[in-house]
């Protein structure tokens, strides 16, 4: 019997990377977007063509009607879920200095990034226990949980609270067997990154970035996330997998 992952964000960069990876491993998948529905759409065909089913079903993460949709739509599809992946997440619409950023972004980051994300969860958390499924879920964080953007605050936030929510969780679950875990992507080639690129080509490639000189991929996430749900760290929960290069550890 297939086990079945709710992914966020899945239509997409590296969501989609995820749900394609899951899907080769023997996953059903539900296919959570906010709004690109013929990307949705396309990753399903995807799922489906590799053998497994699968759900796209639209739903703003920032919304309690929405995430209770997303629920109760993957439960009466799939019958329960094995694996949640919060994914989703949202950049600013404009890079402000702290001092000049407003109010109106901040509340659509924690929004998005980080009560999302929460409540998904609890909400999971509960239909896990419900079945007794020794369940995981994974929380895609950032480098930007630790290292300081003083012209993006909002999202630096939104992510270090994401780490906490990590912890939190995996010491709540863990007597339910249900393992917690974040990975925290580097420099990831995606729509997102895309405006920055020439930027990040130069940190790269000329100013020794990343001891791992080249842009991540989606799928360097995807094979992060296929390691848990392959149930290859079952001895591990609250832990942090860094996919970043190497950009993480100090160096003299």
């Amino acid at each position: 019997m297939s086990k079945t992952a709710l992914i966020t964000g899945a239509s997409r960069g590296i969501g989609r990377a995820i749900t394609i990876a899951l899907a080769k491993q023997g996953y059903d998948c539900a296919i959570n977007y906010a709004k690109n529905v013929v990307a949705a759409h396309e990753v399903k065909a995807i799922v489906e063509q590799s053998g497994q089913r699968a759900l796209s079903v639209q739903g703003d993460v920032g919304s309690s009607a929405d995430r209770e949709r997303i629920v109760r739509e993957t439960i009466e599809t799939f019958g329960q879920i094995d694996l949640l992946v919060n994914n989703a997440g949202v950049a600013p619409d404009v890079r402000a200095d702290i001092l000049e950023a407003g109010e109106a972004s901040f509340d659509r980051l924690i929004s998005t990034n980080l009560k999302g994300p929460y409540f998904l969860t609890q909400l999971v958390a509960r239909e896990m226990i419900k079945t007794n499924t020794a369940g995981k879920i994974v929380f895609i964080t950032s480098v930007s949980a630790y290292a300081a953007s003083t012209n993006r605050g909002d999202y630096c936030i939104s992510k270090a609270g994401l780490s906490m929510a990590v912890k939190l969780f995996a010491a709540r679950l863990a007597a339910d067997n249900i393992n917690v875990y974040e990975i925290r992507p580097g420099i990831i080639e995606t729509d997102m990154t895309g405006p920055v690129k020439a930027k990040y080509d130069e940190l790269i490639h000329q100013k020794d970035l990343t001891p791992i000189k080249r842009w991540g991929k989606p799928e360097d996430v995807a094979k992060a996330v296929v390691a848990i749900a392959m149930d290859l760290l079952p001895f591990s929960t609250g832990e942090v997998i860094d996919v970043d290069g190497g950009y993480h550890f100090r160096r003299l």
